[in-house]
This record gives C-alpha cells, structure tokens and sequence, in this order.
C-alpha cells in the first residue's frame, strides 16, 4: 500500500515540527539527503539557520533495500546543537547508522533527530516527528517533478 504525501501537508507539518524543535533551538542543521533536503530548507528558514549541511546514505534503491548503509560527505561544526533532518524513518537504520556516527565523531555537540513521519517498526525512534506511517509514503517532491 502506498500514500502520497502532498505539499499541504508537508507545509502544515513542516510548521508544527518548526514549534517542536524551537525548544531545543538547534544552531545547525544537518540534512541526510536526498529525503531530508525539502524539509531541511523549510525548517531552515523557518528557524531562521544559516548552517545547513549534508550528509548522504544510501540503503534503499527505488523500494529494495540494501543489505548494509553506505555513508558519504563529511561534516564540519562549530556549534553545540544540531537538528539531523531525514522525510522518515523507516527501518530507522539509516537515522540509527547516523547518529552513532555523529555521537561518536562529534561528542562536544548535541545531535537530535526530526523527520516527518515515523514507522513504529522503526529501530531508531527520531527526537522530533509528526506522523505514524504505516504505508510506504509517496513525496510529492518525489512524484510531482518526474
């Protein structure tokens, strides 16, 4: 089963993840691409955050999974607190997989986790979300632009 996600939406919870998140008022933003990239820049700008980086996996090809995360970019931050921003967690291996990297390459800074939607099968639950998810979620950034 399949559900597409439509930019009203994505407008809508990208505001109520904004509130969420001004508490822990994250200094950076560190987006896991490419899933992470529209809702980096939106909460980039509704934060008001200059210092927005990336970080590429790669576990998925189209809905096949691989059998083992790839990570790719560096990063680099000269602040104490950063918002990880993925669509989903899914598996949550991918979110899991990241963390652990940045907890153990970057212990003077607080890393938390927001993405959109979150599968309760998930091994990693993220700091910050807004939807169960229990279809595979079709973007529109994904759908709209092919």
């Amino acid at each position: 089963m399949k559900q597409y996600y439509a930019y009203e939406h994505f407008r809508d919870d990208t505001n109520k993840l904004i509130d969420d998140v001004k508490e822990f008022a994250p200094e950076a933003i560190l987006s896991i691409a490419r899933g992470g990239y529209t809702l980096s820049h939106a909460m980039a700008e509704g934060l008001n955050i200059r210092d927005v980086q990336s970080i590429r996996t790669e576990l998925y090809d189209g809905e096949c999974k691989r059998e083992g995360i790839s990570l790719f970019g560096e990063c680099n931050f000269r602040v104490k607190r950063v918002l990880v921003v993925d669509d989903i967690a899914d598996s949550g291996e991918t979110l899991e997989h990241i963390m652990n990297y940045l907890n153990e390459n970057f212990s003077d800074v607080v890393f938390k986790s927001a993405t959109l939607f979150y599968k309760k099968t998930s091994i990693y639950e993220p700091d910050f979300w807004i939807n169960e998810a229990s279809a595979w979620i079709e973007f529109f950034w994904e759908k709209d632009f092919v």
